[in-house]
């Protein structure tokens, strides 16, 4: 009796790459921005001021990012298509041998091989298609790739950013706002570690601590240059 079968793969992997750059950076460099601050000054409003301003400068720089690098793989596949099929059309013998080189790497008969090289050499686009994805390992983007990476780095960066900020707005002083800065950021840290590793297939748990650990020693790093510049 014949069984159903379902095959459940993850397709989101370029979003939640976006993501975790933006998250990650996010939460980071405003934590550490924070805490420094934290160690200099005496006042919530500077902190804040500051903070907003590199949350809205850093999500325009890393969402640029996100899109320059969208861009720029859009333009290298479509440069390599071009080549591709320019080689199809000049030198078509051998793109053929190539066919079969690739074939012969997965184990096909030379006779199989054959017969797939004779059928894709009458259609052009699949020929150029198959080379690209199997011989150049490229799959084509999608249009809107760098448009959404962009937005969604931007996006992902300030509400990351906000997150240690937030402690600030609601307590009187720096210590104290720092102080609920650190508990809130470091178990935001763990949980977004966690399960950023536990996409990746990676042990969880060591992933959120270590996210923890590289945020607290940026944030620890600031917070003392800042005290000792400051004298204080």
């Amino acid at each position: 009796m014949p069984h159903n079968h379902e095959e459940k793969h993850f397709k989101g992997s370029a979003t939640v790459k976006d993501i975790v750059i933006g998250m990650s950076d996010g939460l980071t460099v405003p934590f550490a921005l924070a805490a420094g601050l934290s160690g200099a000054v005496k006042d919530n409003t500077i902190i804040i001021t500051a903070g907003i301003a590199e949350i809205i400068a850093g999500s325009i720089a890393m969402g640029l990012g996100g899109y320059l690098a969208g861009k720029s793989e859009a333009d290298h596949y479509e440069s390599e298509l071009k080549r591709e099929i320019h080689e199809v059309e000049v030198v078509p013998e051998r793109e053929e041998q190539e066919i079969r080189d690739i074939l012969s790497e997965y184990g096909i008969s030379s006779e199989t091989g054959e017969k797939v090289v004779k059928e894709l050499s009458t259609n052009k686009q699949k020929w150029v298609d198959f080379m690209m994805r199997f011989e150049l390992g490229l799959e084509r983007p999608d249009p809107k790739r760098a448009t959404q990476s962009a937005a969604t780095i931007a996006i992902s960066y300030i509400v990351g950013g906000f997150i240690p900020l937030s402690s600030y707005f609601f307590l009187s002083t720096p210590q104290d706002g720092l102080i609920a800065s650190i508990a809130i950021t470091l178990v935001v840290l763990f949980i977004f570690g966690y399960i950023k590793t536990k996409f990746v297939g990676e042990k969880p748990f060591a992933g959120g601590l270590r996210t923890v650990l590289i945020g607290a020693l940026a944030a620890s790093a600031a917070y003392l240059i800042a005290k000792w510049v400051g004298g204080n």
